[in-house]
């Protein structure tokens, strides 16, 4: 089955939040993977000792919390570091 961004907690772009997600060893191109394949999810930097950063864009703060948590229930993920987050308005909304 093909995550979408609605069977996704994932997915939207309202919410953005920028991530650290620590890898345990040897699964690092596992973990790379199935974060790439999550909707709303963009891995941005892996370094070699299994730390990547992420950003993870959604539609809610409820949504951005079940990403995170989806996230860090990864096999192969160690942890998951929330570091930023950002609240940005629908461009329709803005007018």
């Amino acid at each position: 089955m093909t995550n979408t961004a609605t069977d996704s907690p994932c997915g939207g772009s309202v919410n953005i939040s920028s991530v650290i997600v620590g890898a345990a060893p040897g699964h690092l191109d596992k973990v790379r993977e199935q974060l790439a394949a999550v909707p709303g999810v963009e891995v941005h930097l892996v370094s070699e000792d299994g730390r990547l950063v992420i950003t993870i864009e959604a539609a809610s703060d409820g949504k951005t919390a079940d990403c995170f948590e989806m996230i860090r229930q990864m096999p192969g993920v160690m942890s998951a570091s929330m570091v930023y987050h950002q609240f940005e308005p629908e461009p329709d909304e803005e007018a």
